[in-house]
């Protein structure tokens, strides 16, 4: 009699609650889909119903730049609810992820991540009305499912797309395409703060988001996760299943199970008469995705797109003769993430087993990865795994053979210490996907980059191994914890890290002169490479606080000064000799603004701001030409488009103050803007193949290949072997080999007069990545990285862009090297 008791008291009260719940519409004041909402007033809405519904448990995970909070709402039951962390462990435990026996994992999880693309904004909108269903009238879906919501995963980046519509458009909207309202100014709403794309940043986790989302997510570990976007004002809505190229490590189950998911959308959407598509255009390869890492994680992971991105606003008149409106963006979002949940929790039991069998890892071909070299490189690399949680362990004085990523083929590896990532962990799949050599493609068409093989973006020598390496050695990173000399007549850094290039950044904050050494030398019977740092007394003699700042420093950055003496060397150049030079501490103007990327822009600014240290003062692209050059030593040039901002006039002021000293540093498409200008001596690349005449030929090719048959001419985003200089200054800190990211097929002949510091010789070696024949062909004997002399300064050209979404991690110290080693001799003491 209790127990009825009970239930119908718990079943008033819950009742009693939903009542309390007000719609979206009702808190906000205003219908959903016909303003677009602040964050701060989301935030207050997802408050509103935790505050009165025990169905809803809502917390923050982080901050983003701004100090916007990052949020999501659990949804289930409330018994559920009372037994939530047993289900979380559970899920963890069925996987080998955790340890324990919490129960039997039977609840379905489903996680919602909306508008990680700031400007296609309909989806926070979406969230709400999604969240108020689920808690009236879809309760039932809730007795066997977790729903988690995230409802803005890009906060910054949607209130800098809201606010500015909010100010723009018209009362009421205008739907004319030209109007205002509908043309977004630089940079967009897309990106975060740092105008960073965060649906590329799943896996690089360069960016505060996703390192925060990460702890939450990888302690969920979710059966079904779908990222909520926006395409062109003209497509229909897409949604699962996906496009090929599969990555090979998806499953059967998986793409099955979308098939599924994509039915159940489809019944909605034709009963409702609205148009659709899917397995078109996206795939299922790049792994940093918001619907492929939840896949590599075990998940169904999905993306669903819906017509209007930030273009629309609250209406647009379409190409196709109708309005399409903010109101019908909410309605198709709210359909399919109720629909996800539906047959979610209809397929709740399957979902678990699938899930729990996709962590079987027994038939992963290799079965470790022995990476080894630069140590600094490999505390990177580490830091990125634990963000993932990707376990890895050390190995010493040994040799591990297959396949080696030095030879591009069968080799092996003697190493002192290396590191080792095997795939017989749960997590094994996503180590495969990591650090697989090259990603196997079933068509070349793909809607990004084709290669990202971790050892190549980090610089680390590699084998993949079929057996299983044992490792059991200690952890090989060392903290230094020795006190400087303070009677030393100097101090000696070695330079062959990003790590050493942040130590230089904060000295010379802190007006510490510093030399580079251009030549080898010994001091003290130790040898010491070009770039290698030099710190004397004698730089700074005026400096009562010499000591304390430089042994500050170096304890802050892990960096372990060698204090000496004497700055006589036993061999090569001494302290005061012409090779070791003073460096200049550079003031930095980066360029920003429209004909600049703003994804190039953002990861070069994000590296002076939160990787170096050391600041740059952006300029605007429409203010170059007022801007008085005199007061910088260097100008970055991020890629993007030039053709209006180097206009004749510009153009001559840029030569004029390089030829007085200074340096400009062209990124990717930026190199284009001085190719075959006058003055200066680089020129496009051009290959016998480009003289032959087989236009004809090519119009021969039926209408439905000539896609397929273009891809001769694509490069997607590869990985080449290129040669180094490594007595060039931009390449202290490398040996004689590098492996770039080339992102496209721009082609550039080497300098007659000038430096060619990295260049991919007559032979082209493709190690992964897709490169039609024609693009290779034409990337013999090409630039990658020079410089070019002109007066007192230097232009430097970077065709490939080592600061490419912050991941690809052994290209930044060239860049760390032309900011302040390449041509730095402007200095006055």
């Amino acid at each position: 009699m209790l127990r009825i008791y009970s239930f119908f008291v718990a079943l008033f009260l819950t009742t009693l609650l939903t009542a309390q719940v007000q719609s979206p519409s009702e808190f906000l004041g205003y219908e959903i889909g016909t303003q677009f909402s602040r964050h701060a007033d989301v935030v207050r809405y997802f408050e509103h119903v935790a505050e009165n519904s025990d169905l809803v448990t809502y917390q923050t995970y982080g901050k983003t730049n701004e100090r916007r909070p990052l949020t999501y709402a659990v949804i289930t039951t409330t018994t559920n609810h009372n037994n939530l962390e047993n289900i979380r462990k559970a899920n963890l435990e069925q996987t080998g992820i955790a340890s324990g026996n919490s129960g039997t994992a039977d609840k379905a999880i489903v996680w919602l991540s909306y508008n990680v693309h700031g400007n296609e904004a309909s989806s926070t909108e979406a969230s709400m009305a999604t969240l108020y269903e689920l808690v009236t009238t879809k309760k039932d879906w809730l007795e066997n499912t977790v729903v988690i919501i995230d409802p803005c995963v890009n906060p910054d980046g949607r209130d800098r797309y809201a606010n500015w519509f909010n100010q723009v458009a018209s009362t009421p909207y205008d739907p004319a395409q030209v109007a205002a309202e509908h043309d977004e100014p630089w940079p967009g709403g897309r990106p975060n703060h740092y105008l960073f794309d965060l649906n590329r940043d799943w896996a690089w986790a360069s960016q505060v988001e996703s390192q925060q989302r990460l702890k939450v997510y990888n302690k969920w570990m979710p059966h079904v996760h779908v990222d909520f976007h926006e395409q062109g004002i003209n497509s229909p809505y897409y949604f699962a299943p996906a496009a090929e190229p599969f990555n090979e490590i998806i499953t059967d189950w998986q793409q099955e199970f979308q098939v599924e998911i994509g039915k159940n959308h489809a019944r909605y959407f034709d009963k409702e008469g609205w148009l659709f598509f899917t397995g078109e255009s996206f795939d299922l390869l790049y792994p940093s995705y918001g619907d492929t890492y939840p896949m590599f994680m075990g998940a169904i992971g999905m993306t669903y797109e819906q017509a209007g991105h930030g273009r629309a606003g609250l209406g647009i008149d379409t190409d196709q003769g109708f309005e399409l409106t903010l109101v019908d963006r909410v309605a198709h979002h709210k359909t399919t993430g109720l629909s996800t949940i539906e047959i979610s929790s209809a397929n709740a039991g399957k979902l678990n087993t699938q899930f729990k069998d996709y962590f079987n890892t027994s038939g992963l071909k290799y079965k470790s990865y022995v990476l080894s070299g630069n140590l600094d490189n490999l505390k990177e690399l580490a830091t990125l795994l634990d963000r993932h949680e990707i376990k890895y362990g050390f190995s010493s004085n040994g040799k591990a053979s297959g396949f080696s990523y030095t030879s591009n083929g069968q080799g092996s590896m003697s190493y002192d210490m290396a590191m080792v990532v095997s795939t017989n962990q749960p997590k094994g799949k996503m180590v495969k996907a990591l650090l697989e050599p090259d990603a196997k493609l079933s068509t070349p068409l793909t809607y990004d980059i084709t290669a990202w093989s971790l050892p190549h973006a980090y610089g680390l020598n590699a084998v993949a191994s079929t057996s299983l390496v044992t490792a059991n050695a200690a952890d090989p990173f060392t903290t230094n914890n020795s006190n400087l000399n303070a009677n030393a007549a100097g101090y000696i850094a070695k330079w062959n890290s990003l790590e050493d290039a942040k130590l230089l950044a904060a000295l010379l904050k802190e007006g510490i002169k510093v030399r580079f050494t251009e030549k080898p030398f010994a001091n003290n019977g130790i040898s010491y490479e070009r770039g290698s740092l030099v710190i004397t007394k004698s730089d700074n003699k005026g400096r009562t606080d010499f000591n304390e700042v430089v042994n500050t420093l170096s304890r802050k950055h892990n960096r372990i000064l060698n204090a000496t003496n004497t700055s006589f060397s036993t061999s090569g150049p001494d302290f005061g000799s012409s090779s070791m030079k003073l460096i200049n501490p550079p003031k930095i103007a980066l360029l920003k603004g429209e004909g600049t990327s703003s994804l190039s822009y953002g990861a070069t600014w994000y590296f002076f701001e939160q990787t170096l240290g050391y600041p740059a003062t952006s300029i605007d692209t429409g203010n170059l030409g007022r801007v008085d050059l005199e007061e910088f030593d260097v100008l970055v040039m991020p890629s993007g488009w030039y053709g209006s901002v180097l206009n004749d006039s510009t153009l001559d002021k840029v030569k004029d103050f390089v030829r007085g000293g200074g340096k400009v540093i062209a990124i990717a498409n930026a190199v284009g803007s001085f190719a075959g200008k006058s003055g200066f001596n680089l020129k496009r690349n051009s290959n016998s193949s480009d003289d032959d005449d087989t236009s004809s030929d090519d119009n021969l090719i039926p209408y439905a290949e000539r896609e397929n048959a273009s891809t001769t001419n694509f490069i997607t985003g590869s990985i080449f072997k290129t040669k180094v200089d490594p007595t060039h200054p931009m390449a202290f800190g490398y040996d004689d080999t590098y492996y770039s990211l080339k992102l496209g097929s721009n082609s550039y002949s080497y300098l007659d007069k000038g430096f060619n510091v990295s260049y991919i010789p007559e032979e082209v070696t493709n190690v992964a990545g897709f490169a039609g024949d024609n693009a290779k062909a034409k990337l013999s004997k090409s630039l990658i990285f020079g410089e070019e002399r002109m007066g007192r300064g230097s232009v430097i050209y970077m065709v490939d862009d080592p600061l490419f979404r912050a991941f690809w991690h052994n290209g930044k110290l060239f860049f760390a090297n032309a900011i302040f080693l390449t041509n730095n001799g402007k200095y006055s003491l």
